[in-house]
């Protein structure tokens, strides 16, 4: 079996020595043949020209075998360059690398310059809480009126949108109540005096022993009694909306007035009015809000959770959508001590100066508080792209070659991002421009 097999091999390394050597022949054979053609087109070529243009001949004739050669072999070289150009040999057009990996994105000279390289570094961080609000009154210019008694209305003075001062009547509510009120008054100052004589007479009669000393004290006791009683019904009336001068009149003319005047306690603007003529109303029913608008509140329900980021004093601003989003800086004036139980939110405030008046109250406003400077890992916001809900930044491989890794970051701050995991410092990133590599790595996935 081994020698048949050992036969075998010789027979078939001999077949294989005879095909080479065939092979090599017939490679010089044609090689020779395609030279020899070459030459009896020349020399036909030769004998052309000299029969229809001699001096051309004569002058190549002349010339040295060195060129003569050249001449020869100048189509074959004529061939090669042809070939090299049709394979794009001497194209110097960018072309894209073959990309295996998904993530990887080759880019050519005209999206270099669309993107800026860089390194992640630690730096230091603002963290920038966005948090939604709305714009309110100041509640320390704000005043809601009411009715000092029960009574019906029977006129009205100011309309919402004007202008008072403090002390400027708005209503005028005639009031049965405010009548018995005087009519009290009335007859406790007249108890108060009589009373009084009482006491001046008891104290003279005691003098001269016509009376004891308990009878004085007797009646000084119900003068004192009916001076308090005066009083009481004095401040009555100044609860019930009567200034001093208007009490102090009727103590002296005895005119009883049913007609309560709604007085504005502060300077501002009339916004709300819930009266009308001939409505009965009640001291806990609000007639009129009086608000000072040049300063105004907004007010903002920060998460609890958050809540850790927030001090009074800091640096913060508002963006006011209905302006045009326009960024109005200031610091936080106030941040509740507890946190709402229903919404698990602390309330941070700013105060708006409001000269212009451009600012109303309910209009809607992000506010946007600053946290202190945290040196940390961070990333700019170019340097980003969003893809399959998770955010990842272009790490450089190469001069050309970038990939796409995911990485963890947290909330923005001032035009960056602070990196939890997925990059370390000092990795080479392309730091703007990320959406651009994104699309380009999309294309050459796709094969376009």
């Amino acid at each position: 079996m081994n020698q048949e097999l050992t036969k075998l091999l010789k027979k078939v390394k001999v077949w294989k020595t005879f095909l080479v050597r065939k092979i090599r022949f017939h490679k010089k054979e044609l090689v020779g043949q395609v030279f020899q053609t070459q030459t009896q087109l020349y020399e036909q070529a030769h004998q052309w020209v000299a029969g229809h243009a001699p001096v051309v001949t004569t002058n190549y004739d002349k010339t040295p075998p060195w060129f003569k050669k050249g001449a020869f072999y100048l189509p074959w070289f004529c061939a090669f360059i042809i070939i090299l150009n049709y394979f794009n040999v001497f194209d110097r057009s960018p072309t894209i690398k073959s990309v295996q990996d998904p993530n990887v994105v080759v880019v050519n000279e005209d999206l270099h310059k669309m993107i800026a390289d860089g390194k992640a570094q630690v730096s230091p961080f603002v963290e920038e809480l966005r948090a939604s609000g709305r714009i309110d009154f100041n509640e320390l210019y704000l005043s809601r009126i009411g009715a000092n008694v029960t009574g019906r209305v029977s006129d009205i003075l100011a309309v919402p949108g004007q202008m008072v001062k403090q002390g400027d009547v708005l209503a005028k509510i005639t009031s049965t109540e405010l009548t018995q009120s005087q009519l009290a008054y009335l007859k406790a100052k007249s108890a108060s005096q009589l009373a009084d004589q009482a006491a001046n007479r008891a104290k003279i009669l005691y003098k001269e022993d016509v009376i004891a000393l308990a009878e004085l004290q007797r009646r000084e006791a119900e003068a004192s009694s009916a001076k308090a009683e005066f009083r009481a019904a004095n401040d009555q009336l100044r609860v019930q909306g009567m200034d001093q001068t208007s009490i102090d009149r009727l103590a002296k003319s005895g005119v009883i007035e049913s007609i309560n005047n709604v007085i504005a306690t502060i300077p501002g603007e009339i916004v709300e009015r819930k009266i009308n003529k001939g409505q009965v109303v009640q001291p806990a029913d609000a007639l009129f809000t009086v608000a000072d608008l040049s300063t105004l509140w907004a007010i903002s329900e920060v998460p609890e959770s958050n809540s850790y980021l927030m001090h009074k004093g800091q640096k913060a601003s508002l963006i006011i959508p209905a302006l045009r989003n326009q960024e109005i800086e200031g610091v936080v004036a106030h941040v509740d001590s507890i946190v709402n139980p229903q919404t698990r939110t602390v309330v941070v405030r700013m105060e708006l100066a409001n000269k212009e008046g451009e600012i109303k109250p309910g209009m809607l406003a992000t506010m946007l508080i600053e946290s202190q400077p945290v040196d940390k890992l961070v990333v700019p916001l170019g340097a980003i792209v969003r893809e399959d809900n998770h955010d990842h930044v272009f790490i450089r491989l190469d001069d050309d070659t970038y990939r796409m890794v995911p990485v963890k970051l947290g909330p923005e701050g001032k035009g960056f991002r602070p990196v939890i995991s997925g990059l370390k410092e000092g990795q080479e990133i392309a730091t703007e421009g990320a959406y651009h590599l994104n699309t380009e790595r999309k294309r050459q996935l796709s094969g376009g």
